[in-house]
């Protein structure tokens, strides 16, 4: 028995049958969710084609959504929604172009709890989304799997890309794998490649090569990688490697942004932060940094309490903060920071401080004291120098807001020009910045600003939620630029490290080669 449904004239027809040439759209796209009950039951799992896997929102809340990136426009006809217990009493289906502007393809308001499938749609889009509005139960909504059937605007396309050839592997670290393959041809274009880490599909990769990372140290796997394009066809298989890690120790990995929460929450679909937060729980990291501008726009405690809290503020017991030039802006500077992190952003008493994990020493810093000048900043640079040759780590990473260099709106920082030399002159091996909401990865410099193998890899990743900056022309050592919201997953070895930027939707939009430490 099928719940009710109502049917809008503007959004659907009155089909009784399903286009014979509609096909599955859904299965394994990316999926943005409202909230998650825990890390178990991600949105993922509703297009995974697994009915023993399942989306469940957070208990208790109404609305709550899930949204489906068909990866292009299609023409949408059909919508199965296979309910776990925690089901919804009314909700909408809707359907969008951008993402952001959403029209009703149908609404159901007597729903039992029994498989929906919802017919005779004539709606059009590229995301599809479930709008829980009413719970059945005092839990959340869950379901088991979301199908949207239809036919994609370039479904006349049935000619698979070619198979990616010349798969190879760089040096292999304890915990990572760099992978390279000649890209695949299509007679329209490939959009992107499977990498399958024995037999299952580990990653998404934009581009003809992909670091695989947490990897355990002294194993075997063994790769092969697909493409696939705009119509959704997929080659077959490339031939396959085999790669043994290096021994070693299994390390950790840590999720990096800064410049994070918009005075905004998961009611809107457009809320970055909130996407971002997801990101971090989905990797599970040792520790989290945040490079500055942890609240948007004044910062105050109240700020922090009513946005920050609600996304970031779940890892708060393993955040190690740094405040940025909007945590200054509070009527007294610095109070809504230092009141909501409390210990946590002041160890030692002082918004600087360093802090140590396996052979890393991670050195946070107050780059408000340099960018202005007007806090007295030769009490944290005595501070910085002792801290540096008091350091027995092999390894060192450093953070702090301004970037020295950058190719966003903010561009280069004179004011952090003491810092970046400093960095350079005791070989530090890892920088990572803010204050451009950008995303920018540079290959090694030295302090003038040239490549150099024995400089920091610097990293500005302002891409954690704040309204994103235009970019101007990337530099000569800017190895990957892009205007988009992400999370740094970094993964560390006792020896090396190795960065990737993931996206919102859990693509893999940058990976950095496996740095060994100075």
């Amino acid at each position: 028995m099928l719940a009710a449904v109502v049917l809008l004239p503007s959004a659907i027809a009155a089909a009784a049958t399903t286009q014979a040439a509609d096909v599955l759209l859904s299965q394994g796209k990316p999926v943005a969710t409202s909230t998650t009950e825990s890390s178990s039951y991600t949105g993922a799992k509703a297009v995974d084609g697994s009915t023993t896997t399942r989306w469940a929102s957070a208990e208790g809340a109404d609305p709550q959504w899930l949204r489906i990136d068909l990866g292009q426009s299609a023409a949408v006809h059909r919508v199965v929604l296979n309910w776990e217990a925690a089901y919804a009493k009314k909700y909408r289906i809707e359907v969008s172009d951008d993402g952001t502007n959403f029209t009703t393809a149908a609404t159901v308001d007597a729903g039992d709890g029994k498989t929906d499938d919802l017919t005779g749609l004539t709606a059009h889009g590229r995301f599809v989304r479930f709008v829980g509005l009413t719970r059945a139960t005092s839990y959340g909504y869950s379901f088991w799997e979301m199908q949207v059937f239809g036919s994609t605007d370039s479904s006349g396309d049935t000619q698979a890309p070619t198979v990616p050839a010349g798969l190879t592997a760089g040096t292999a670290t304890a915990t990572s794998v760099p992978l390279s393959w000649s890209a695949a041809t299509d007679n329209v274009g490939v959009t992107g490649y499977d990498v399958l880490r024995n037999g299952t599909t580990v990653a998404t990769s934009a581009t003809a090569s992909y670091t695989d990372t947490g990897l355990t140290p002294d194993t075997g796997y063994t790769y092969t990688v697909r493409a696939r394009d705009n119509a959704g066809n997929v080659s077959a298989a490339s031939a396959p490697i085999t790669v043994k890690t290096a021994a070693g120790s299994a390390g950790f990995v840590l999720a990096a942004a800064g410049d994070i929460a918009e005075r905004c929450t998961s009611s809107s679909s457009s809320c970055a932060h909130v996407k971002t937060a997801k990101l971090v729980e989905t990797m599970n990291p040792a520790a989290v940094l945040t490079m500055g501008d942890n609240q948007y726009d004044d910062a105050h405690l109240s700020d922090f309490k009513s946005y920050y809290d609600k996304t970031w503020g779940k890892f708060k017991s393993k955040t190690h903060p740094i405040p940025g030039n909007h945590e200054t802006y509070d009527d007294t500077p610095y109070r809504g920071y230092d009141d909501y992190f409390g210990a946590v952003a002041k160890p030692n008493g002082q918004r600087y401080y360093s802090w140590e994990m396996g052979n890393w020493h991670f050195i946070a810093l107050d780059s408000n004291d340099f960018a202005t000048h007007e806090f007295g900043p030769d009490e944290q640079m005595a501070w910085l120098k002792q801290d540096l040759a008091n350091n027995k780590k092999g390894c060192v990473a450093a953070y702090w807001h301004h970037p020295r260099w950058s190719s966003g709106d903010h561009g280069d920082n004179p004011d952090s020009i003491e810092l970046w030399n400093l960095m350079v002159a005791n070989k530090v091996d890892l920088v990572l910045n803010g204050h451009d909401h950008d995303y920018e990865r540079f290959v090694p410099q030295n302090a003038d600003g040239k490549a150099d193998a024995n400089g920091p890899v610097e990293i500005v990743g302002g891409s954690g939620g704040a309204s994103l900056y235009d970019l101007s022309s990337p530099h000569a050592t800017t190895a990957k630029l892009l205007k988009t919201y992400g999370v740094l997953k970094l993964s560390m070895t006792d020896t090396s490290f190795q960065s990737q930027l993931i996206g919102v939707d859990g693509k893999v939009l940058d990976s950095s080669p496996a740095y060994t430490c100075h």
